[in-house]
């Protein structure tokens, strides 16, 4: 090693390469094994060298014209303490040195720093790829291939309207419990309760789709790249809606019939009433196929819950049922139309508030309010609950009817909508209720 000197500005602009090298390293007499490298081009660097585990180890600062001798402080306005500017080339010789001595190899911490970042970046670049957004959407597109395409279509709406940017374009996988509750409580504060707690329940069961994904080889493997380690909804209380409690009165009810028309729409909204309270979403899903004019049955899908593929839901329509259905079937063939209605499944909704503010209705009512009104009338005519079940298609997923009950319940079904057309016709003919409900053989519908 070269002849030590204290190293100065003056000094290192008047180091150079001894004549005949590629380059020379001078040597500062102030601190150990800090050196100038000025090579036969001129260029001048800060090199650091000891001996570590037996061999020389050597490692380069950087230029004198970055690295100042000594490091340069400055003073925080806000706390008036001195705080360190500009590390110079000594004291980071002195921090190598600390390293070495203890046997520390600075290039590997450097190496673990500098993978870290590469991971940083590579995390921030999947948490672009691998936002809620595409991860909610990859959940919805899961949903149009299992054949809940309507649903897919009610979970896009709602969370494209609730859900704030900057949570969509949160990863997926980072999301916290907190920030779901946010949004849902600012949904719920605005008078959305039930939405609120349809989003929620959405959400759920898109993370639980994402957790289950790495070793369900029945769910797509998409999934699996979001990386989900916990479900951020699974500690979010369900959000209890109000429970709609509307039954239509008789003159309510008799009000409305007067008030349809023969519009696609009101079409729609009779036959949802006549043939027993059916959810609009299935009922405008059916097309002429599902028909079957012998017999007069009317076969939906009804894809709601957890069910993987969607339950055949015949239904055996009483005449005036059948008379619409044939109606419908005939127009859709002439047309050349496979779908018994040509719009989607929230027109008669908006035909029916329509509807009310045309009545007058004090107290305006939806469709589950007219499906919950049937149910409530059927009851009072003497229908079984198990009857009124399989005409409405809900509490049909237990075991029993799931792997035991293979009952067609077709002949239960038809006198129980046969015994509700006459019942909705003698309403409307203002004949006595009470002689209708005696004329009820129960025994056919119970």
């Amino acid at each position: 090693m070269a002849k030590k000197e204290n190293f100065t500005a003056d000094r290192i602009a008047g180091f150079k390469c001894q004549h005949g090298k590629s380059q020379s390293i001078y040597w500062d007499g102030k601190m150990p094994g800090l050196g100038l490298r000025v090579t036969s081009t001129g260029t001048k660097s800060f090199v650091f060298e000891t001996r570590l585990h037996g061999k020389t180890f050597r490692c380069t600062i950087g230029s004198p014209d970055v690295w100042p001798l000594e490091t340069q402080w400055r003073v925080d306005k806000s706390t008036g303490e001195k705080v360190e500017h500009q590390r110079g080339a000594r004291q980071e010789a002195a921090r190598l040195k600390a390293l070495t001595d203890q046997g520390i190899d600075p290039r590997e911490i450097e190496r673990a720093k500098k993978d870290a970042r590469e991971a940083a970046v590579k995390a921030r670049e999947a948490g672009k790829l691998h936002t809620l957004a595409r991860f909610f959407e990859a959940y919805c597109s899961f949903l149009d291939k299992a054949g809940k395409g309507r649903a897919a279509s009610a979970a896009r709406s709602a969370f494209k309207v609730h859900v704030d940017a900057s949570l969509k374009d949160a990863s997926a996988k980072s999301v916290q419990p907190e920030a779901i509750a946010d949004m849902l409580r600012a949904v719920t504060e605005k008078g959305k309760a039930r939405t609120a707690g349809v989003l929620r329940s959405y959400l759920l069961a898109a993370y639980s789709i994402g957790l289950r994904a790495s070793l369900d080889p029945k769910l797509p493997i998409e999934f699996k790249a979001y990386g989900i380690e916990a479900n951020p909804v699974a500690a979010i209380p369900a959000i209890a809606s109000r429970s709609g409690n509307r039954v239509l009165t008789n003159a309510e009810l008799k009000k409305y019939l007067a008030a349809l028309g023969t519009s696609g729409y009101d079409a729609a909204l009779r036959l949802a009433l006549y043939a027993g309270g059916q959810r609009m979403e299935q009922l405008t899903r059916a097309t002429v196929s599902d028909w079957t004019p012998d017999g007069g049955i009317l076969r939906l899908f009804d894809p709601k819950g957890r069910r993987a593929q969607a339950r055949l839901h015949y239904l055996p329509l009483g005449p005036l049922a059948a008379e619409i259905v044939g109606a419908l079937a005939e127009s859709a063939s002439k047309a050349d139309r496979k779908e018994l209605f040509p719009f989607s499944f929230q027109m008669p909704g908006k035909r029916l508030k329509a509807i009310c503010q045309e009545l007058e209705i004090a107290e305006p009512f939806d469709l589950r309010d007219i499906r919950r009104t049937v149910e409530t009338r059927m009851a009072a005519l003497g229908i079984s609950k198990d009857i009124r079940a399989q005409l409405l298609s809900h509490g049909l997923s237990g075991v029993q009817e799931k792997h035991y009950d293979r009952h067609s319940y077709e002949t239960e079904k038809r006198n129980a909508l046969m015994a509700w057309e006459n019942w909705l016709e003698s309403l409307q003919d203002e004949k006595s209720m009470q002689s209708n409900i005696v004329q009820i053989d129960r025994r056919t519908v119970a």
